[in-house]
């Protein structure tokens, strides 16, 4: 059984390495701000610039290879040069959810918009949090993505995420389990 879990595991995490294929190290580089560019990134993770959306997905790759967060913001980062944008809620969004399945343990991995899998466990937690400004009932679901960075669980996926969890009957709380982890998607009424 543990065999069957660690070759799951393995299986998956793997994926997830692939998709990032040899990410910059812009968490080493210390690059003086340049100013403030015109992209955000919109609650659907869309690139807009200028107000026109960046249709070329292999630069929207690009650029998402070479963003930081720092504290609440955001940034474009080279070795010569630093950008400040802007993120509606997350600079990631999650397209598609995929669930392997061995024996009794489970692994969820998440797509993201720009190719890159995310692996639903200890590194790469999920949860459920409300937003701000608005009512406790509208709450956004995210998954962490890499550095600090999350990724938005668009609605469609969030709803298949919901059908493959159970009730904690001692928490009330709809939960999914991935990579041995437990992650609440919200609370049940009773």
């Amino acid at each position: 059984m543990i065999k069957q879990l660690d070759q799951l595991f393995n299986t998956e995490l793997g994926r997830q390495r692939d998709s990032v294929g040899g990410l910059p190290p812009v968490h080493l580089w210390d690059t003086c701000l340049c100013g403030d560019i015109d992209i955000v990134i919109d609650r659907e993770g869309r690139w807009i610039h200028e107000g026109g959306e960046i249709k070329r997905a292999a630069m929207v790759k690009l650029f998402s290879s070479l963003l930081r967060r720092e504290a609440d913001d955001y940034f474009l980062i080279t070795p010569e040069e630093k950008w400040r944008i802007k993120v509606a809620i997350a600079p990631f969004f999650i397209i598609s959810a995929q669930r392997q399945k061995r024996s009794t343990d489970q692994a969820i991995s998440l797509t993201a918009r720009t190719g890159e899998v995310i692996v639903i466990g200890e590194n790469n937690p999920l949860w459920v949090e409300p937003q701000q400004g608005r009512a406790a009932l509208s709450s956004v679901p995210l998954v962490s993505v890499r550095n600090g960075m999350s990724g938005l669980i668009s609605r469609d996926v969030f709803y298949q995420l919901v059908s493959w969890g159970a009730v904690n009957p001692s928490t009330h709380c709809l939960e999914i389990e991935s990579l041995g982890e437990q992650f609440s998607l919200g609370s049940v009424d009773e």
